[in-house]
């Protein structure tokens, strides 16, 4: 059986290029990535391969500047591609949505010598990147990292541990934060560390109710030393660098959630009018029939609240609550809709014979990463009455 049904939305699309732009991503989600999906997640196989054809065809540097081998693509658009390989296969989605996190700082901070030396082979030359805040101790209070640089002539001398890092191990480059002064926010800095430098290895994978084809690792940097050329931005701006690329991050997350929730639902859907009980499709009882229409006017609610915010950030407007607001509704309404689709299935639900178990389990990385859902909360509460007082 197919690993799921086929995608249903009709997207309305800024440009004719945008619209082709989709037709060239469903062909490769068709072809490339959803036939083999449920099989190499169950093995645990992250596909490099394909990330080399997703660079080949411009998909990981959609939202970036064409003169550095981008894609000149609003946000608006480029999070509707995400959408779309995260309903074929959340690794991959959220393999594109990391990708473009770690290549933020560069692109938005780096000088001009460092965007030309490094963004062309980062956008469109195979590069795959990843991105480093998090640290064993370092969690939702990422500004406490303890992860340092220390300054040795036109070098920088990289040592500490970073946790749960997607393709922790297998990247080509690390966008790290790392501590070069006091402590709290103001001192820390990024660098563009590349995946093989000397003293920086990987801890064996995560193992993960879901997404078991995406490695998450530790890294340990044991004295990587790294030019200052690699530094991006000022000392003591690599947490403001952080947050902004967060702001951005937040969004690509929104847009899986809406993914994997699209696809339970086209997958609930295919289900209840094929299954027949007391005579008659499972899809003309009233129950399951709210049951769907809920979950479709939850998916559509997301995915309006994410395209919002993503106009927003495309005008150059603060979109930072949104950000938050979108991350948090469309990981939360992806939770809800991915096990009401295990209940339209029923028994089957529960079997890994059909997809919609795998994207229950999914859906609730979405509810962490990047910010667990109550840290998205502060941010909203922060924007709304100010920081907290106690």
């Amino acid at each position: 059986m197919p690993d799921r049904a086929p995608q249903t939305v009709e997207r309305q699309l800024p440009t004719e290029e945008s619209r082709d732009l989709i037709a060239l991503v469903r062909d490769i989600t068709q072809r490339e990535i959803a036939p083999a999906a449920a099989e190499e997640e169950e093995a645990g196989h992250f596909p490099r391969p394909l990330f080399s054809v997703l660079s080949a065809s411009g998909l990981l540097g959609l939202p970036y500047e064409s003169a550095h081998g981008g894609g000149d693509q609003p946000y608006e658009v480029y999070l509707q591609v995400l959408e779309e390989l995260a309903a074929a296969r959340l690794t991959v989605g959220l393999g594109v949505s990391v990708h473009t996190l770690a290549c933020h700082a560069l692109a938005g901070y780096g000088t001009k010598e460092q965007q030309t030396e490094y963004l062309p082979d980062m956008l469109g030359g195979g590069l795959l990147g990843a991105y480093c805040l998090s640290e064993p101790a370092s969690g939702s209070d990422a500004a406490s990292l303890r992860t340092r640089a220390v300054r040795d002539g036109d070098d920088w001398v990289i040592t500490g541990t970073k946790a749960w890092i997607t393709h922790g191990g297998i990247a080509d480059f690390y966008t790290v934060l790392a501590r070069t002064g006091g402590e709290g926010a103001r001192g820390i800095t990024a660098f563009l560390v590349p995946g093989d430098a000397e003293g920086l290895n990987a801890a064996a994978p995560e193992k993960k109710m879901g997404m078991k084809g995406s490695p998450t690792a530790q890294l340990h940097f044991d004295g990587v030393r790294v030019a200052d050329g690699r530094r991006i931005g000022e000392e003591g701006q690599g947490f403001a660098i952080a947050l902004s690329a967060l702001d951005s991050g937040r969004l690509g997350i929104a847009a899986c959630a809406v993914g994997v929730a699209q696809a339970a639902l086209d997958e609930a859907v295919e289900y209840a009018t094929g299954r027949r009980q007391f005579g008659r499709p499972i899809a003309d009882f009233q129950g399951l029939r709210f049951l769907l229409a809920d979950m479709a006017t939850r998916i559509e609610a997301g995915r309006a609240l994410l395209l919002s915010a993503a106009r927003l950030r495309d005008a150059g407007l603060p979109f930072s609550q949104q950000a938050a607001m979108a991350k948090l509704f469309c990981s939360d309404m992806a939770m809800r809709v991915t096990t009401d689709a295990v209940q339209v299935l029923g028994g089957y639900g529960y079997t890994t014979d059909f997809p919609v178990e795998r994207y229950m389990r999914e859906a609730k990385v979405l509810q962490i990463v990047e910010g667990t859902n109550q840290i998205q909360r502060m941010v909203i509460a922060r924007h709304l009455v100010g920081p907290e007082t106690g």
